[in-house]
């Protein structure tokens, strides 16, 4: 009693696994690691999906041409390495576990029967032989597949859960949070399931068992008299009483408690793209696409197609998942705004030209999207600012004075949709950072949220940032993809970039200069 006593007193406090793991003795330690190690395994099977991303993305940069995509193979092998060390290392991680039970659960076994053997004899006429069993054996059996199975499974999955929050928010943070919202819901209905009444069942559930257990060992031990006296297992009131309790209880939780929250558990896990395909419909918009590539290779035509400038021959053009085909004009312009590389003003005021694209805006509105526009220094100098009459008394503006008071009309206007079409064509160096920060707000709605931008460009430094850029080769689709990937792939766009680049650093030395003064000669 004494020893019991300590060990109770040692016990209170701590949590039931740690309690438990004490039986382990010194390989509890084995316990830790197990599911260090299936965590682990969990989280480098993560890698050959990440691989076939990978594939993907070269290939796409690369299409149609599929034989230029040299690298994938690297990208399969290190998927076969993934693979195979998460199973060998979820295999180890098992290992650890299974040593760890087994010596629990042997240690368990012992302690419970040495414990028994000094009871008084009396204990075992005042507890059924079956119930005793229930406890040494049974639910020792139990702690053995929670120890080597149920840890390092539950181990790896909130590794797989993290792992995937993490990569879906390294990839778009917006996927993340739908999926994070999946794993909210299906945490809020286990702990319906286990909390409150679930655990008052599992007291009752364990009772039951118990019960039948005993009533059960008792019965098998009076067969012989019920085979006598031709009897079926009614006449044995208490065992088919507590078989009844045990189904009645565990059709009850099943059905009436679990039902519905474990199948809507199961369903928003497994079905967690009911989450992510809604977020990707309502905000993978808002991205920048540059269309790129050498001249007449259709970039131009294929941001006329967006407003309907030209009707495609096979296909479809979609805003908002309709065919602009079935838009009403009205509505498709409403939706569009455009900042062409060569643009006219009216014979108007600065005020009036602006306002052309939503002639209901107020005079504050138009000032405030001048000032977006990076416009501000413009009308300092104009004689009668914003009411300066354009094109009359000397009144003139240069190229990228004038892109700028479009970029102005566009903002103002808060279309959904923007497409610019060489809109730093002819400005020059100065103008150009100014039309570049232009460009950043033009790119967000009043409301702050982001606009779809189609963006044609020559100077490649303009679509550098550009979620999303499109080679244009001949009217096909060459390659595709962000800045960095488009240069790994060494295609058109990384000679483009290199040409650029070389173009941007070209200059005329003094000692070039007399060599061709001295040729001429």
């Amino acid at each position: 009693m004494g020893q019991n006593g300590e060990s109770a007193a040692q016990g209170k406090g701590r949590g039931a696994i740690s309690q438990l793991l004490d039986f382990a003795e010194e390989r509890r330690v084995l316990t830790y690691v197990g599911c260090l190690l299936s965590a682990a395994s969990m989280l480098i099977s993560f890698g050959p999906y990440i691989c076939i991303w990978l594939v993907a993305r070269d290939l796409i940069a690369v299409a149609p041409d599929w034989s230029a995509a040299t690298g994938i193979g690297v990208y399969g092998w290190w998927a076969l390495v993934f693979a195979v060390g998460s199973i060998l290392l979820y295999f180890a991680g098992l290992m650890c576990t299974h040593a760890a039970a087994f010596r629990c659960a042997s240690n368990m076994r012992k302690r419970a029967t040495e414990h028994l053997m000094h009871t008084s004899l009396g204990y075992f006429d005042t507890h059924a032989s079956g119930a005793l069993r229930r406890v040494v054996d049974g639910c020792a059996a139990e702690t053995e597949g929670l120890l080597a199975h149920k840890l390092p499974n539950t181990a790896g999955s909130i590794a797989m859960i993290v792992g995937m929050l993490v990569l879906f928010f390294v990839f778009d943070w917006r996927l993340g949070l739908a999926c994070l919202a999946a794993v909210a819901i299906s945490l809020a209905c286990l702990f319906y399931m286990m909390g409150g009444r679930g655990m008052d069942f599992m007291t009752r559930y364990m009772e039951s068992l118990v019960k039948m257990n005993k009533t059960g060992t008792e019965y098998v031990r009076g067969i012989p008299v019920v085979k006598v006296f031709q009897q079926t297992v009614y006449s044995f009131r208490a065992f088919h009483d507590a078989i009844e309790e045990f189904t009645r209880l565990a059709q009850d939780y099943a059905v009436t408690w679990c039902q519905v929250p474990q199948s809507l558990s199961l369903a928003i896990i497994n079905g967690v793209v009911v989450f992510l395909v809604p977020v990707a419909l309502l905000l993978a918009p808002g991205a920048t696409v540059a269309l790129v590539g050498p001249s007449g290779g259709g970039k131009t035509t294929a941001a006329s197609l967006v407003p309907r400038f030209w009707d495609v021959d096979s296909g479809r053009v979609s805003l908002g998942g309709v065919d602009v085909r079935d838009l009403d004009p009205h509505g498709l312009m409403d939706r569009v705004a455009f900042v062409f590389q060569a643009n006219r003003l009216f014979r108007q005021t600065v005020l009036e030209n602006v306002r052309a694209s939503r002639p209901e805006a107020s005079r504050e509105e138009v000032l405030a999207a001048l000032s977006a526009a990076q416009c501000d220094d413009i009308l300092e100098k104009l004689p009668q600012g914003v009411d300066t009459l354009v094109g009359t008394g000397g009144t003139y503006l240069s190229g990228g004075e004038v892109q700028r008071l479009m970029i102005a009309r566009a903002i103002l206007k808060d279309a959904p949709v923007v497409v610019l079409d060489e809109a730093t064509a002819f400005a020059d160096p100065e103008n150009e950072v100014k039309i570049q920060k232009a460009f950043k707000r033009l790119a967000r709605s009043r409301d702050g949220a982001p606009r779809t931008v189609i963006m044609i460009a020559h100077r490649l430094s303009t679509v550098r940032g550009a979620d999303n850029i499109v080679v244009l080769d001949r009217g096909r689709v060459a390659e595709q993809g962000s800045h960095g990937q488009l240069l790994a792939a060494g295609g058109i766009y990384a000679r483009m970039w290199a040409d650029y680049e070389q173009a941007v650093s070209w200059r005329i030395s003094s000692d070039a200069a007399s060599t061709e003064r001295g040729d001429a000669r």
